[in-house]
């Protein structure tokens, strides 16, 4: 399969045949759970926070690749920079029916993808294609999606990447690359109530890496092939359990994302979110600079700035593990920690931690006081991370940074999915603002 495909990332510029809108779905709302893909697993919580952080190197790349190409720069990333991770256990997954009657499978939650896709039982399987797969020769609503199809026409599509009157795609996630064709189905989500909607997908198979234990992704970025997209959806949210809890957490759509009808262990905030001005790729947010507890660091004030050429600015991420920053501001943040942490440095290392303490023999982070680092947003939205939020303890005796650097000044900073753990974080796509206040997760 991967030899008659041509390489066609799928950014969220491309334009996808859409159902009619569900606006009564989404006015009564619906949840669904997320999973995490250690909830199973024997892993230790060491080990746990390790492997998530290895794959994060990855997602940066990819989200780099992603711009450089929308940007025309595609020839600036190195190979290097692409090389798959061996660890690919970043996200939340949750699982949905696909088909009629439904066939359970477990899709990534990212809101840096734009294509839904899934495995499909009509290709061969590969080493790291996981059963069930979806059949799409048991489902009665399944249609392939035609050439003469907007999704085939407009946009990214083009005559070549059509054979057989199908429409062929190759996509990369992480530390993955799948291909196959464009269809259309009916997705089944919901815990306490099930609703149906008709969606354009990705069928098809990996071609390279793997995605942990799920089957797929399911696309929420701002672009016009993803969920958010397809269905006008107004608004979700999610409130993400810390993973090494092995808990579930859940995710709203529609009426029921609401922070309002939830407690909170902390005030609402509000920001904006911004349009990056060259492309939807992801959800940017006005991060304005930083504090370690009282103490405001000295950011270049250009340094998170989304630029009016698409380069720079922040986005908030579920598929990223650590947070990441341009350079000067991580500078300034590992500056202020080494000031504050009154604990020796590490003289080891772990993968991708940047900076590391050496604890008391016998002493774990949970006895580690540190001040909060505070996110400060345009508007006076402020983001408080507890110490849970932005340092690990990737091995016994190690605390290390959460948060890692970019040396490339045109590559977006990152909120990771550890520093909004316990955080219940609204998306109010029609009025393009974020909400987010401290909670609880799983007692929401």
């Amino acid at each position: 399969m991967a030899r008659h495909l041509h390489l066609l990332p799928l950014l969220c510029l491309a334009v996808v045949v859409a159902a009619a809108p569900a606006y009564a779905i989404f006015h009564f709302g619906f949840s669904s759970e997320l999973e995490h893909p250690y909830g199973g697993s024997s892993y230790s919580r060491h080990e746990i926070w390790r492997r998530a952080a290895l794959g994060s190197k990855a997602r940066v790349a990819r989200h780099r690749a992603m711009l450089a190409q929308v940007l025309g720069k595609s020839g600036d990333i190195s190979a290097a920079d692409v090389t798959f991770s061996p660890h690919s256990d970043l996200g939340y997954w949750l699982t949905v029916g696909i088909g009629t009657p439904p066939q359970p499978s477990k899709l990534i939650l990212d809101t840096g993808s734009n294509l839904i896709w899934t495995q499909c039982k009509l290709f061969s399987p590969t080493a790291g294609q996981l059963e069930p797969l979806y059949d799409p020769g048991k489902s009665s609503s399944f249609a392939v999606l035609p050439c003469s199809s907007r999704l085939c026409q407009e946009g990214l599509f083009t005559k070549k990447n059509c054979t057989d009157n199908r429409c062929l795609y190759e996509d990369r996630y992480d530390n993955a690359v799948a291909g196959g064709f464009l269809a259309s189905e009916t997705f089944t989500f919901g815990v306490h109530r099930n609703v149906s909607l008709s969606l354009g997908f990705g069928c098809g198979a990996l071609t390279g890496g793997s995605i942990a234990g799920a089957t797929g992704v399911l696309g929420l970025c701002p672009g016009t092939l993803s969920l958010v997209a397809q269905q006008s959806v107004p608004r979700f949210s999610y409130c993400l359990t810390p993973f090494a809890e092995r808990k579930t957490s859940p995710l709203l759509f529609g009426a029921t994302a609401d922070l309002r009808k939830y407690r909170t262990a902390g005030p609402i905030q509000t920001t904006s979110l911004l349009r990056n001005p060259v492309a939807n790729l992801f959800y940017y947010v006005p991060l304005l600079g930083l504090s370690l507890g009282a103490k405001r660091l000295d950011l270049p004030a250009a340094s998170l700035a989304l630029n009016p050429d698409g380069t720079g600015g922040t986005v908030i991420d579920t598929g990223s593990t650590l947070a990441y920053l341009v350079e000067p501001a991580f500078e300034e943040v590992k500056k202020a920690v080494l000031e504050m942490v009154k604990l020796p440095v590490a003289d080891r290392t772990v993968e991708e931690y940047q900076l590391c303490f050496a604890l008391p023999r016998g002493m774990s982070m949970d006895k580690v006081q540190t001040p909060p680092l505070v996110l400060h947003f345009d508007g006076g939205a402020e983001m408080v991370l507890p110490r849970d939020n932005y340092f690990q303890e990737p091995s016994p005796g190690l605390m290390c940074l959460a948060v890692g650097k970019t040396s490339d000044s045109s590559a977006p900073s990152v909120i990771g999915n550890v520093q909004q753990q316990n955080m219940h974080v609204l998306y109010d796509v029609g009025h393009q603002k974020l909400s987010f206040a401290p909670t609880q997760c799983d007692e929401l």
